[in-house]
């Protein structure tokens, strides 16, 4: 976890009392020190109930978030937890809850995919639904949720328990502030590896969408629509989207 707390003296904090309230604000907190020593804490006013989840969380996130594990650990922690949690390079990723916008495209693109599918042996999935990518090289799996994504294999690679254990033809990921960097280097990454053919990052701040296709493990192509464009599959002929459409809401 990244710490915002700011540790000043009590002159400095007489000189910019402004300031340092608008710094807790933001969901930091001031520690004020006197004669040399830790005097005063100022931190962000919490009701009883967000002090709670505020607590809840940062238990959870020190329990499991960043934290190395067998595939195997991965697994038992997983089946006996409520949390949403991806495991990739080895390492437990937590999730956050996504926006309503980011929903909004979710649903869009749903739509729009269901519909060119219809009658067609691939299918579409929306998250949560858990993925295992066997990088090429490695024994290891990643478990990763993307925000969607196509089967053309789930006939035969779903297992007894009802899980997926295929390889996705298509992924989608609707990127968050909190996601970006993962989102766009390491799933990148990992869909390439696996076996992935091709792979949709949407932003929805600069409401564009880049389109990686992969052949031979490699990236074969890569575009970046905007504005009023109108979306072109690199695997999937006749798949088209229209960006405003994707975007509505």
């Amino acid at each position: 976890m990244k710490d915002t707390t700011k540790v000043i003296t009590a002159t400095e904090f007489k000189q910019n009392l402004g300031k340092y309230i608008d710094y807790c604000l933001e969901d930091n907190e001031v520690v004020v020190t006197k004669n040399g020593k830790k005097s005063v804490r100022l931190s962000p006013y919490l009701t009883e109930i967000e002090r709670y989840f505020t607590v809840k969380e940062k238990a959870l996130d020190y329990q499991y978030g960043g934290k190395k594990v067998s595939y195997e650990e991965f697994i038992e922690i997983y089946e006996h937890s409520e949390l949403r949690m991806e495991y990739i390079n080895g390492e437990i990723v937590l999730q956050d809850s996504p926006s309503t916008f980011h929903q909004d495209i979710a649903g869009n693109l749903f739509t729009i995919l269901k519909e060119f599918l219809g009658g067609k042996q691939c299918k579409v999935y929306i998250a949560p639904l858990d993925v295992h990518f066997f990088k090429k090289g490695l024994k290891t799996p990643d478990v990763m949720q993307p925000d969607l994504l196509i089967t053309c294999d789930h006939q035969e690679k779903i297992n007894s328990k009802g899980r997926y254990m295929g390889t996705p033809t298509l992924c989608i990921e609707i990127l968050s502030q909190g996601t970006r960097s993962k989102d766009m280097v390491t799933k990148l990454n990992t869909y390439m590896l696996s076996g992935v053919r091709e792979f949709w990052i949407v932003d929805p701040k600069k409401k564009t969408i880049t389109i990686y296709g992969f052949k031979g493990f490699e990236v074969d192509d890569a575009e970046i629509y905007q504005h009023d464009d109108v979306v072109q599959s690199y695997y999937f002929d006749g798949l088209k989207a229209n960006m405003l459409k994707v975007f509505e809401g």
